[in-house]
This record gives structure tokens, C-alpha cells and sequence, in this order.
């Protein structure tokens, strides 16, 4: 039987400001042009807002834009809450950046054969959506912002006549539903080390009165740790087998979600770079076993 190239897919959690560990893996992937080994990626929060830009082919951009503008109170502050209703200001952060400040290349982006998803829940049913971006439109923007919404800390987002927040209340690693796409080899990138374990969320006495709306939002909060831990542990087994390639940082990656020092985002992003770097034969390895599926 005549062999055929497996599919490759990227998978990237979120974590806030922990993205900027995957903005450095992921500007090395492109340096190296190991970006075009993935059929398809898909992104959780963080991991679809600064992820995206592995398919615009954007080297730099995000650590770019997140080190100028994350002393403007509009990106990430008590300020922009109270005021606006979401910690990250949406226009500012979905729009005015994007579009106008630093743009991001969305014909690149179009022309990409890469197939790329972001995850939301949907606040009613408390499950996961998964939206795939073909042509990136204002309406697939308002699917990622939907991706990085926390709950209690940003308004829900409607779509169509859904109401959407973070996709990691649902499924913060995604790696199961690409294994339902249909992709054979799977590279998972992390924000936790290895010795990780998720605690309950300290926010929940606030979320089960803000959010009493919606009853399966709140259990998803709830349990959250409990998933997510779950999760982690799948990794772990699947990479024990030899079937996926996890990139996570080696210790705690000690950044806050709402971090305004540019020196700790170029830790933090420079901790990725490296990381990657030292894990490029390894990578390149593992592709070349997995490259070909009989």
C-alpha cells in the first residue's frame, strides 16, 4: 500500500500572559520553517489570540505588541473593568491593535493551507465550541476575543445568537478533539511545567453570583480543576507512548495575567525561544518517525 503523509496538528493552551512562552516556541518554529509541517492548529485564550499569528507567519509580533502597549491602562487593568466591563478593553485589544497599530496580516493569514480553530464555551450549555477560521472576518475576531474571555473578568460575547467565554472553562487542551479530526501526530504546547496541578479557581464565590445565569458555566468553573488535571495526566500518558510531542516550560513560568513589566514578558518569551531551541532535533525527530502513515 502506497504510504501518505499523517496529519500534523498544533495544539496550544492558554494561561494569560504564560502565552508569551508560546509566543518564543512558536516565532522559533517559523525561524526554522517547521511551521509548515502543521496541517492545523488550534488555540485555547491566550493560545488562540497570540497563537494565530503562526498562520500570518508573524515573527515578533507578539511579543512585539504585548512589551508597547501592556502600560496602556486599556490593555489589562482594574481600570478597564470597572469601566468597560473587560479587563482587556475589547476594542482596544481586538481592534485598534490589530487593525491599526500593529496589524495583523490576515492575507497571509487567508493564503495559509494551515486550518486553524479556536475554542469557546458556550455559557448555556457549559460545552466546548470549536470554530475553525478560514477567512479571518471581524466575526472571526469576535471568536477569539469569545476564546480569552474570563469568566467574571470579561462580558460574555455573542455570536449569531450564542453567548461565548473562555475556552478553557471547557477544554483548556484540546488534544482529544484533534485526535477526533483526524490528526495522527500531535505537538501539544503547554504554559505549566511538568509538576503542575491545578487548584480551585479562587474567583468562584464571585463567578456563582455574577454568573448564576448560567448554571453549567458555573459547574465547568467548579470543576475546572479537576478537568483540567485530568487533561494534563492524558498528555502525559500519550507522551509516555510516544505518540504526541509536548513542549511545556521547564519550572513555573512566575508571570501575572495582567503583567506590565516589558522585562518579565521578554523572560518570559525569551524562556520559550530557548526551550524551543534546545528541543529542535528532538522535534524534527519526531516528525520524521511520525512523518508517514502507511
Amino acid at each position: 500500500m502506497a504510504e501518505r503523509k499523517a496529519k500534523t496538528g498544533l495544539v496550544m493552551e492558554g494561561g494569560a500572559m504564560r502565552g508569551l512562552f508560546t509566543a518564543g516556541v512558536l516565532d522559533v518554529l517559523m525561524e526554522e520553517g517547521l511551521d509548515r509541517a502543521f496541517d492545523g492548529a488550534v488555540g485555547v485564550s491566550a493560545g488562540a489570540t497570540f497563537g494565530c499569528n503562526i498562520k500570518s507567519r508573524q515573527i515578533g509580533r507578539t511579543v512585539r505588541y504585548n512589551t508597547t502597549y501592556c502600560r496602556d491602562w486599556r490593555y489589562g487593568s482594574w481600570r478597564s473593568l470597572f469601566t468597560t466591563g473587560d479587563l482587556y478593553e475589547a476594542e482596544f485589544c481586538y481592534y485598534t491593535i490589530p487593525y491599526e497599530l500593529d496589524p495583523f496580516d490576515i492575507e497571509t493569514f487567508n493564503r495559509s493551507p494551515m486550518k486553524f480553530y479556536c475554542v469557546c464555551t458556550d455559557v448555556m450549555t457549559g460545552r466546548p465550541f470549536y470554530h475553525c477560521i478560514s477567512e479571518f472576518t471581524r466575526k472571526d475576531m469576535e471568536y477569539v476575543r469569545a476564546s480569552a474571555s474570563m469568566p467574571v473578568f470579561s462580558r460574555p460575547v455573542e455570536i449569531d445568537g450564542r453567548v461565548f467565554l473562555d475556552g478553557g472553562a471547557s477544554d483548556p487542551i484540546p488534544l482529544t478533539y484533534f485526535e477526533h479530526k483526524g490528526y495522527e501526530k500531535i505537538v501539544v504546547l503547554l504554559t505549566q511545567p511538568m509538576d503542575y496541578v491545578k487548584e480551585k479557581a479562587s474567583y468562584l464565590p464571585a463567578a456563582r453570583i455574577l454568573l448564576r445565569s448560567y448554571p453549567n458555566l458555573v459547574r465547568d468553573l467548579e470543576e475546572r480543576h479537576i478537568h483540567y488535571n485530568e487533561r494534563t495526566a492524558y498528555v502525559r500518558k500519550k507522551e509516555e507512548a510516544g505518540d504526541i510531542f509536548v513542549i511545556r516550560p521547564p519550572e513555573a513560568l512566575q508571570i501575572g495575567s495582567m503583567e506590565k513589566d516589558p522585562a518579565q514578558m521578554l523572560r518570559v518569551y525569551g524562556t520559550g525561544r530557548d526551550t524551543m531551541k534546545k528541543r529542535l532535533d528532538a522535534l524534527r525527530a519526531y516528525l520524521a518517525e511520525k512523518g508517514r502513515s502507511k
